[in-house]
């Protein structure tokens, strides 16, 4: 998407960096307590884990994983969209199609 709309990029970072900081921090993500109150107000019982432990745990965090390798994979996956933004954004902007520079 970002090769088509660079405003993207905008959007997506700060979303990015947020994810970051809750997995790195090892805080429990804050829509989790809204989810929880929403869970409450629909007759539910809330959880006392956050929304990944209780729903993703077992599909993302395989037993053999530790805090390191979380680490270098979070390292990972920073480098590839700075590499990936970093050339998104050095490339040149084309004229959109139909617009009136391209006429």
């Amino acid at each position: 998407m970002a090769l088509r709309w660079r405003w993207v990029i905008a959007l997506h970072l700060p979303a990015a960096a947020w994810g970051l900081l809750i997995e790195v921090s090892g805080r429990i993500c804050p829509l989790t307590y809204i989810e929880n109150s929403l869970r409450i107000h629909a007759g539910q019982a809330p959880y006392a884990d956050s929304f990944i432990e209780h729903y993703l745990l077992a599909i993302i965090y395989p037993v053999a994983l530790t805090r390191e390798i979380q680490f270098v994979l979070g390292a990972v996956v920073v480098l590839v969209n700075v590499t990936l933004y970093a050339w998104v954004l050095s490339r040149p902007r084309r004229p959109r199609h139909g617009s009136w520079l391209s006429k």
